[in-house]
């Protein structure tokens, strides 16, 4: 199963999600001038970065909002960016937060798990209910692919629904874990975590143990690590064992050539060793 992959990722090669939310104005102005449009300068940019990190990375998350955002043009930069992650032998997440039901759903799953868009992962937002996985589960079971779903997220906003309280012990998110965690039993790989994943903000430290213990065969997507608050410390509470999750980082890795620091380095080599420095200083606390 998927997961078996991404756990053995994360065994041999680091925690690391390199998250390519990749804004045109992210691109330095001497490399994006090299290329005649948009799309050509954005698809690029992303190659010298997977080109540089895929063998310290456990996957990539492509963010497809910032891909929308130009149109066709950038559209077609997400799908050559899914296609070479994929030539490279690596795992990719695409971040679509979908949340429909019946025959949209449907879709949505058909346009993210096959034709040219496809990826191996894709997030999902549960809110409007569980129906809104079904349609997904036949590529879980037959086509090798994966979901992260929308537990607890590391937004503010979180508290406004996610953290309502059920009853005396337990949120919304609480409750929407263990839906997912039981959901995702009849998918679980070797390594006994499910390909049915949810994402889990590491900006509510508290919780972190009782979350992991509940969560027990949920692998998550932890966002919120650096600008968010996140520390590395906090990312260990997280995973059992020193697995069963990734954390992703997009900006810092991203615009890691604007750092003094590497001010004589390609912008590809900044993201390699800024890549590098989260990876050992999440497997410092491991």
């Amino acid at each position: 199963m998927i997961i078996d992959k991404l756990f053995d990722n994360v065994a041999h090669k680091g925690h690391v999600c390199f998250g390519l939310d990749t804004d045109y104005s992210y691109l330095p102005t001497d490399f994006a001038n090299k290329f005649s449009t948009l799309g050509d300068g954005l698809f690029a940019f992303n190659k010298e970065l997977i080109e540089n990190t895929c063998d310290i990375v456990a996957c990539y998350k492509v963010q497809i909002a910032y891909y929308e955002a130009y149109g066709m043009k950038g559209l077609l930069a997400y799908k050559k960016t899914l296609a070479y992650i994929k030539e490279k032998g690596c795992i990719a997440i695409a971040d679509v937060k979908r949340g429909d039901i019946a025959k949209t759903a449907e879709m949505y799953a058909q346009a993210h798990f096959s034709g040219d868009f496809e990826a191996d992962f894709m997030t999902l937002n549960p809110y409007m209910g569980l129906d809104t996985i079904s349609p997904f589960l036949q590529y879980v079971k037959d086509k090798e692919k994966g979901l992260f779903v929308l537990i607890r997220t590391s937004n503010e906003g979180a508290k406004d629904i996610e953290y309502l309280p059920i009853n005396e012990n337990q949120r919304v998110y609480n409750v929407v874990g263990e839906k997912i965690n039981q959901y995702g039993k009849d998918f679980l790989g070797k390594c006994n975590y499910s390909s049915i994943g949810g994402v889990m903000g590491c900006t509510h430290v508290s919780e972190a143990i009782q979350v992991r213990n509940d969560l027990e065969s949920t692998f998550f997507l932890i966002p919120g690590y650096g600008a968010q608050g996140g520390k590395a410390e906090d990312i260990v509470l997280y995973l059992k064992n020193g697995n069963g999750g990734v954390v992703n980082a997009s900006r810092s890795l991203l615009l890691a050539y604007k750092k003094e620091a590497y001010n004589n380095v390609s912008f590809a080599e900044a993201s390699r060793n800024e890549t590098i420095k989260m990876r050992d200083e999440i497997l410092s606390f491991v």
